[in-house]
C-alpha cells in the first residue's frame, strides 16, 4: 500500500534580511544590539495544505513562480518537516529534483554512483548491480574515471539523471527534470521517465509545461502563494489556472 496524506500542513521559514556593505559604526551598533538590529523574518511558504493520494494516483502541481510548488514537493519528500499539521507517507519515495545533490567534486563518476545512490536509499550491493546500466545510459565512457569537477554541465546532468532514474520507485516525485541535457539525451530522458512513471505506484509532478501534464497526470493542484487554489481533474485545473492568468491575475505565469 502506498499513500500520501497532508492534513492542514503549514510551513514557515525564519530568515534574516541580507544587507549590503556597512560602515564600522553600523557594524558596531549591530553587534551591540544584534537581536533587534536584524530580527528574523517569518515566511509562510505553505498554508493549510491538505491532500490525500493513494495507489495509482498521478498528480500534477502547477502555479506561478514562487507559488510553493517545489516547496510542497519537498515537504512530501520529507526534506522540509511541516511547521504545523500532519504529514503521512507510506511507501518508498524516489525524488527527481536537484539531480546533482550528493556529488563529490573530487570523486570519479564511478565513485559518485555510490555517493548519490546512498542518498536514494541504495546499498553497496544494489548500487553495484546497477553500475553497468548507469554507465551505459550516461554515455560517458572513460570520463567516468575522471573527477566530476572536470565535467561539463551537460556531462554532470547525464550522470546525475542516469543515477537518479536507476531506481524502481513506489512513490515518484518529479520537479522539472524533463528538459535535461542536449536534444538527443532529452529524448532518452523522456523515454526513461515514461518507463519509470509506468512502474511507479503513485506520482507527483511539478511542471510549467501545461501541454505535457495532461499526458502524465489525471489530477492537478493549483498552488497560489503557498495555498491550494484549486484541485480536481488535471484538465479542469489547468483551464482554471490559464483563465486566471489570461485575466491578469498573475504576470509570472508558466
Amino acid at each position: 500500500m502506498v499513500r500520501i496524506e497532508l492534513d492542514n500542513v503549514g510551513l514557515t521559514f525564519r530568515v534574516r534580511r541580507q544587507g549590503g556593505r556597512i560602515t564600522f559604526k553600523e557594524y558596531f551598533v549591530r553587534q551591540m544590539f544584534r537581536r533587534s538590529a536584524n530580527p528574523p523574518m517569518k515566511v509562510r511558504a505553505l498554508q493549510d495544505v491538505s491532500l490525500s493520494l493513494g495507489e495509482g494516483d498521478r498528480l500534477g502541481i502547477i502555479g506561478h513562480n514562487g507559488a510553493g510548488k517545489s516547496t510542497l514537493l519537498k515537504t512530501i519528500a520529507g526534506i522540509y518537516p511541516p511547521s504545523r499539521g500532519r504529514r503521512v507517507v507510506e511507501g518508498r519515495i524516489s525524488s527527481l529534483f536537484e539531480l546533482a545533490l550528493g556529488f563529490e567534486q573530487d570523486a570519479t563518476g564511478w565513485e559518485n554512483m555510490f555517493y548519490r545512490g546512498y542518498l536514494q536509499g541504495e546499498t553497496p550491493n544494489t548500487v553495484r548491480s546497477k553500475m553497468a546500466a548507469i554507465a551505459e545510459f550516461s554515455e560517458l565512457g572513460d570520463f567516468l574515471n575522471m573527477p566530476v569537477r572536470y565535467y561539463s554541465a551537460g556531462m554532470t546532468v547525464r550522470l546525475a539523471f542516469a543515477i537518479a532514474t536507476a531506481v524502481e520507485p513506489e512513490i515518484l516525485l518529479v520537479d522539472e527534470v524533463l528538459s535535461v541535457g542536449d536534444m538527443a539525451f532529452r529524448e532518452k530522458a523522456r523515454l526513461r521517465m515514461r518507463d519509470m512513471m509506468g512502474k511507479a505506484r503513485l506520482i507527483v509532478v511539478v511542471s510549467h509545461d501545461l501541454d505535457a501534464l495532461p499526458q502524465l497526470c489525471s489530477h492537478g493542484v493549483w498552488m497560489d502563494h503557498g495555498r491550494v487554489r484549486g484541485v480536481g481533474p488535471i484538465a479542469d485545473v489547468i483551464a482554471a489556472y490559464t483563465q486566471h492568468v489570461r485575466g491578469g491575475g498573475q504576470s509570472k505565469a508558466a
